[in-house]
C-alpha cells in the first residue's frame, strides 16, 4: 500500500505541477481585473502582468505559453467586463428570458475569449522576438502590446485598455495620455512590470545577477538592477504626470459657458412605452424650465433622451420650452438616414431651430448592431426580436454649436480616444458627452466616467457629460470630477465649464510612440540578430 500510495501522491504533485503555471496566470490575469470599477484597485496594475512575464518567458522553449497567455486574458477581461452580464433579462425588449441569457454570455464569454486571444498573440511575439536580452524583451513587450491595442481599438468591440485601470484614482499617471494617448500609460505599466519581472528571473543566485555592493550584499540580496531600474521608471513616470498635472487651467470669464444637466432617471424598460414617453417630456421639459431659470447659457440630456424621430422633435414639449425660454438645448433622439435611423445630439437654438447634429458612430455590437453580422446574424435574429437597422454616424463630423465647435461623444465613443483627439484637432472647444447605460450594473457607469476623465486629459478640455440613470459629472481638464450626480436619481446640476484651444501633443501629432517603441523594437532585434 504504501508504494501505491506514493505513486499517486507523486502522480497528484505532477498534476498540480502542470496546472500551477495556469492558475497562476488565471489568478494575475483576475487581479489586473480588479483594478478597474467596482473594485478599484489601481495599484495592482504594476505588478499583475509579472507572473505572466514570467512564465511565457521561462517556457519559450517549451509549448506551455500560450495556454497562461489565454488564461489571463480571459481573467483580465472577464472581470473587468462583468458588468455585460448586466444587461439579462432583456425581457423589456421583448427577448425571451432564456435567449436573453443566451446573448448575454455570448456577448461577455466572446469579449473574453478576445481578450485571451490578444494575449496569446502577444506571448508569440515574445517568444519568437524577445530573444536572450532582457532589454530586448521589455521593449518588445511594452511596444507589442502598445500595438495589439491599437490594432484592437480600431474595431468595434473595445473598452479595456491597460491605460483605464489608472483611472479615475491615480490622475498624476493618466496625465501621461497628453503626450502620446492612452498608449503611454499602457507602455508605462507593461514596462515596469516587464523589467520586475526580469529582476525576478536575474535575482542574485540565477545566472545574469548582480549585487549591488559587495560588501553589504545581504540586505540586498533581494535587489538586483532591473528592480532599481523599475523603480526609477515608476517614479520618473508619475514625476512627469505630477508636472502636467501640475500645471494651471486657464479660465477667462470670455470662455466662460454655464451649463446644465438633466438625468432623467427613466429605466429603459419603460423608455419605449407610452408611460416611459410620457415621464421623458415631463422629466426633460420640467428640468429644462429649472435649469433656464437659474440662468444657464446651455442644457445637455442624455443619449436617447426622448425616443422619438427627428421629424417629431418639434411638436414636444421640451422643444417648446426652448422657444419659449430661448436657452440652448442639446437633445438626445433619433436621426433617420432614408430607411434607416441614427442615435443622434441635436443642437437646438435659442429659436427652437435645429443648427447641428451629431450620429453616433461607435455602435454597442449585438444592443446596436449585429457584428460579423454574416456569420453570426441568423443566430442572433433566431434567438432576438431586436431591430437591427441603425447605422453609425461618420467618422469625420464636426459639432458646431453657438458658443463655438464642441467633441460630441454618445455612449460607447467614449472607450475611443481617436474620436475625441480628432474632434479637438479640428477646433473642438468642450467636450459633451451624452450616454444611457440603464441596462448595466453600477459598476459599468462608473467605467464610462473612467473613460470620459481620460478623454478630458489627452485633449486639455472641459468635459459636461449627461447620462440616464447616472453617473452625470462634470470634469475638469484634469480630469478632477467637480461634481457627480447619484444613481437611479432624477438630478438636475448646474455647472461653468470654460472653451479652450490649447493642443497637447497627443492632439497634434496622435499616438507618436506607439511606432517609435515598434520601431526601436525592430532595430534591436536586427541589432541582436546581427551581434548574435
Amino acid at each position: 500500500m504504501l508504494p501505491m500510495q506514493k505513486k499517486q501522491n507523486k502522480k497528484q504533485g505532477e498534476r498540480l505541477t502542470t496546472l500551477l503555471p495556469y492558475l497562476i496566470a488565471l489568478a494575475s490575469g483576475i487581479l489586473m481585473g480588479l483594478t478597474v470599477a467596482p473594485v478599484g484597485a489601481w495599484f495592482l496594475a504594476w505588478i499583475a502582468i509579472v507572473p505572466l512575464w514570467v512564465l511565457v518567458v521561462t517556457s519559450a522553449k517549451g509549448k506551455n505559453q500560450f495556454p497562461p497567455a489565454f488564461l489571463w486574458g480571459i481573467g483580465f477581461h472577464g472581470v473587468a467586463l462583468f458588468w455585460i452580464t448586466g444587461i439579462h433579462p432583456m425581457t423589456w425588449l421583448g427577448v425571451p428570458w432564456l435567449p436573453s441569457l443566451v446573448i448575454t454570455l455570448f456577448c461577455w464569454g466572446f469579449i473574453s475569449v478576445l481578450g485571451g486571444v490578444f494575449l496569446t498573440i502577444w506571448a508569440a511575439i515574445m517568444v519568437r522576438l524577445g530573444g536572450k536580452k532582457p532589454w530586448l524583451r521589455v521593449l518588445i513587450g511594452t511596444a507589442a502590446w502598445c500595438g495589439l491595442e491599437s490594432l484592437w481599438s480600431a474595431g468595434p468591440l473595445w473598452w479595456s485598455s491597460l491605460a483605464y485601470t489608472q483611472s479615475p484614482h491615480n490622475l498624476v499617471i493618466v496625465h501621461l495620455g497628453q503626450l502620446s494617448g492612452p498608449n503611454t500609460v499602457t507602455a508605462a505599466i507593461v514596462a515596469v512590470n516587464g523589467l520586475i519581472a526580469e529582476g525576478w528571473m536575474n535575482r542574485r543566485g540565477t545566472e545574469g545577477a548582480e549585487k549591488i555592493s559587495s560588501v553589504f550584499s545581504a540586505p540586498w540580496r533581494f535587489v538586483n538592477k532591473y528592480w532599481v531600474i523599475a523603480t526609477g521608471l515608476l517614479i520618473t513616470l508619475h514625476l512627469i504626470g505630477f508636472f502636467l498635472y501640475s500645471r494651471p487651467i486657464a479660465q477667462p470669464p470670455e470662455a466662460a459657458l454655464k451649463v446644465g444637466i438633466i438625468q432623467g432617471n427613466i429605466p429603459n424598460r419603460l423608455l419605449r412605452s407610452s408611460e416611459g414617453f410620457r415621464r421623458a417630456q415631463e422629466n426633460y421639459t420640467n428640468g429644462y424650465l429649472t435649469l433656464a431659470d437659474q440662468g444657464v447659457d446651455a442644457v445637455l440630456t442624455p443619449e436617447g433622451a426622448l425616443p422619438i424621430f427627428q421629424r417629431n422633435l418639434m411638436q414636444t414639449a421640451l422643444v417648446a420650452a426652448v422657444k419659449e425660454k430661448g436657452v440652448v438645448a442639446w437633445i438626445g433622439a433619433f436621426g433617420e438616414r432614408g430607411d434607416s435611423y441614427t442615435i443622434s445630439l441635436f443642437t437646438f437654438n435659442s429659436k427652437g431651430e435645429i443648427v447641428s447634429r451629431y450620429d453616433k458612430s461607435k455602435l454597442v455590437p449585438l444592443g446596436e448592431y449585429i457584428p460579423f453580422e454574416g456569420i453570426f446574424g441568423g443566430l442572433i435574429q433566431r434567438l432576438s426580436p431586436l431591430d437591427a437597422h441603425q447605422v453609425p454616424g461618420s467618422a469625420n463630423q464636426i459639432f458646431d454649436t453657438p458658443f463655438g465647435r464642441a467633441i460630441a461623444s454618445i455612449c460607447y465613443e467614449s472607450a475611443f480616444p481617436e474620436q475625441f483627439r480628432r474632434q479637438a484637432a479640428a477646433g473642438g472647444q468642450f467636450i459633451l458627452s451624452s450616454s444611457n447605460d440603464a441596462h448595466y450594473t453600477a459598476s459599468m457607469p462608473f467605467q464610462h466616467h473612467a473613460q470620459d476623465i481620460m478623454r478630458a486629459i489627452e485633449t486639455d478640455r472641459w468635459s459636461a457629460r449627461a447620462t440616464n440613470t447616472g453617473y452625470s459629472a462634470f470634469i475638469d481638464p484634469h480630469g478632477r470630477t467637480l461634481w457627480m450626480s447619484g444613481y437611479n436619481t432624477y438630478e438636475t446640476h448646474v455647472e461653468t465649464i470654460y472653451r479652450r484651444q490649447t493642443k497637447t501633443l497627443y492632439v497634434r501629432w496622435s499616438d507618436w510612440l506607439t511606432p517609435l517603441l515598434l520601431g526601436l523594437s525592430i532595430l534591436g532585434w536586427f541589432v541582436q540578430r546581427v551581434i548574435n
